[in-house]
């Protein structure tokens, strides 16, 4: 008799909210006429070593998956699979956003083409990867079902550039910093996933670098005054982001041995140095407003989260909302009107 593992149900995503992953589509129009020239030698060079593929082999689930995990349960269980689920749908999202660009581009701008279709297939693995480390806790996502049902938000190709790259170099920071801390305190590596973060995170980082050299070559992404602006836009954008996702799931952290604020402010930090090397400023995270403040839009956050989970009529849940909605973008304004770090005056110089 062949004893057969029990099928996964499949996990009904979650809500899509403001702070969810979400999918994106753009302009592949203006993508194709990209002039690259600037920094086609770079280009190339990533090329190469994509199609290297060092992490072929690094994917492969080990004999440490093969055992019963009812072990994590309650809210350290139920925290794990949204982090699981989160993490595998921001992975798909950029698989398919890579793979429609390759698709798009391939008689357009080949080499363009090539690198989305290299990246599209480090995406592909990732998300296949989380989803069957969901699937050890008796969870699947349908991805084929969520590419149809998942609303796609349209940004052109230039809004693309800055947000993945910031997308891949925070991750790159989140995935390192887990690996780093766990490797000192492997009492609490309490599922083998965690083992796979460094190389996974250098995955995140040649993407990362990628998208630096498509933003380094249209000069009008970061010689402009406008460009400061949108600069300062993104990156308070995704920094607001994942201070208040990483407050929602402190529990996630707190089983890992991390404290969320700590983290939050390390990844941030590091986040913001490295964007220095792309964008033409960096946020001024040294100066004694900038993380109270949004450490207290987290807070505000929190409590929006609990109004919405109470049993109050829509229409006093959205009254009682909407002063902490305000604070939430007051506290975000404030925070962009802090003077930013001029990095073009820095290039070249030693920091």
């Amino acid at each position: 008799m062949v004893n057969t593992l029990p099928k996964p149900e499949i996990k009904t995503p979650s809500k899509e909210t403001v702070l969810t992953p979400r999918f994106y589509t753009t302009d592949f129009e203006t993508a194709a006429k990209l002039d690259l020239s600037a920094q086609e030698t770079e280009l190339q060079a990533m090329l190469t070593e994509m199609r290297t593929d060092y992490n072929r082999h690094h994917f492969v689930r080990d004999e440490a998956f093969e055992q019963s995990w009812e072990h994590i349960d309650g809210e350290a269980r139920q925290a794990f699979i949204e982090y699981l689920e989160r993490s595998c749908i921001s992975e798909f999202s950029g698989f398919l956003l890579f793979k429609e660009l390759s698709r798009k581009l391939k008689n357009r701008s080949p080499v363009l083409a090539e690198i989305f279709q290299m990246m599209a297939r480090d995406e592909a693995r990732h998300a296949g990867f989380l989803n069957k480390a969901m699937a050890d806790f008796k969870l699947s996502l349908d991805l084929g079902t969520v590419t149809k049902t998942r609303t796609y938000t349209f940004f052109p190709i230039e809004w693309v550039l800055y947000t993945v790259y910031l997308s891949e170099k925070i991750g790159y920071w989140r995935y390192i910093i887990i690996f780093r801390h766990l490797e000192k305190h492997p009492e609490n590596q309490f599922y083998p996933i965690f083992r796979y973060f460094e190389s996974w995170c250098q995955d995140e980082n040649r993407h990362g670098d990628i998208f630096k050299a498509l933003l380094r070559s249209q000069p009008q992404l970061w010689n402009t005054w406008k460009s400061r602006l949108w600069s300062r836009f993104f990156l308070l954008s995704v920094f607001a982001t994942h201070t208040l996702t990483v407050h929602e799931r402190s529990g996630f952290y707190k089983s890992l041995g991390l404290d969320a604020t700590e983290f939050d402010i390390q990844v941030v930090r590091n986040t913001n140095e490295t964007a220095g090397r792309a964008f033409p400023v960096m946020l001024n995270t040294e100066h004694p407003k900038f993380f109270p403040r949004l450490q207290r839009c987290a807070g505000y956050n929190l409590k929006i989260a609990e109004i919405e989970g109470s049993y109050n009529p829509k229409l006093v849940k959205l009254i009682r909302k909407l002063p902490l909605i305000a604070a939430i973008v007051w506290n975000l304004l404030l925070i962009y009107l802090i003077k930013p770090i001029d990095t073009e005056a820095l290039r070249g110089k030693v920091r």
